[in-house]
């Protein structure tokens, strides 16, 4: 009896490892084999091609994908990058024929302020009217996260066309590199997610600026809370999810941009299971 209840436990225990050595790794998070390279322009324009006159400042780098392993994919990438950057019309453009495109149109529309500037500068004003006619565009978009098939990266524009300040935009945009295709909030999180995340977002907002209540955001420059919401306009990374609002989205100018980081502990129920960045916190 007792050499049967030994063999009894023996087995117990090697079906145990057995089920052990079976249980599947985790997948690692890896780095992602698609390459880059980049183009950067800087160029400044005078007014009537006199350095006295009021200039635009234009400069942009656009990093953009040379190779992959998938040579479909990195076609629909590489479109994905041209539309997102410069816009729909130039997704059959080159790198370089639309770098160039772009940068001639943004001259050529800062050529035709030439006119009325030259009338004001005939008449005596009281205000030089320079001020109103000095230009800056900054663009450039960064790769922000690369890895286990999932690339996110930004674009950031700082535009000036004279006034009282300029503006600062940033959009996020993410790919799954198993098909080329975007990803967005549809595709990550479950259906009627948006009201959860919505309060989410209201509750890590007001740890991230210390105060105590939803209520007293409000006292610091945000716009009423109801009108923070999930926007569409994030980041991924391993730790989680970053939201950004633009300036005037959810307050007011002078708070600029606001990111919010939410960790995948704290939202993890709400994102979608087969959704391919599940990897980044089921690894």
């Amino acid at each position: 009896m007792k050499s049967k209840m030994v063999k009894v436990a023996m087995l117990l225990v090697l079906t145990g490892v057995l089920m052990v050595g079976c249980k599947p790794k985790p997948q690692a998070v890896t780095d992602n084999n698609i390459q880059f390279d980049s183009i950067q322009v800087e160029k400044t324009y005078y007014l009537l091609e006199d350095k006295n006159n009021p200039n635009c400042d234009f400069q942009l780098k656009y990093v953009y994908p040379v190779a992959f392993g998938n040579e479909e994919v990195l076609k629909a990438v590489q479109k994905q990058f041209l539309r997102s950057y410069f816009g729909d019309e130039y997704e059959n453009f080159t790198p370089q024929e639309a770098v160039n495109l772009y940068t001639e149109q943004y001259i050529e529309d800062y050529k035709s302020l030439e006119t009325d500037y030259k009338a004001e500068k005939e008449h005596e004003h009281e205000v030089d009217p320079g001020a109103w006619y000095s230009y800056v565009e900054y663009t450039v978009n960064e790769i922000k996260f690369n890895k286990s098939n999932l690339l996110s990266y930004a674009i950031s524009y700082e535009n000036y066309t004279g006034g009282a300040h300029g503006s600062h935009t940033y959009i996020n945009y993410n790919i799954d590199l198993a098909t080329g295709e975007l990803l967005t909030e549809s595709e990550i999180f479950i259906d009627g997610f948006q009201d959860e995340m919505a309060q989410i977002l209201v509750d890590k907002l007001v740890e991230q600026n210390d105060v105590k209540s939803p209520e007293e955001l409000e006292s610091i420059g945000f716009f009423s809370i109801d009108e923070i919401y999930p926007n569409d306009n994030f980041s991924i990374d391993e730790t989680g999810i970053t939201y950004f609002f633009n300036e005037y989205e959810i307050a007011a100018y002078v708070v600029g941009t606001t990111h919010i980081h939410l960790l995948y502990d704290d939202i993890k129920h709400l994102i979608r299971q087969g959704s391919p960045i599940r990897v980044l916190f089921e690894s």
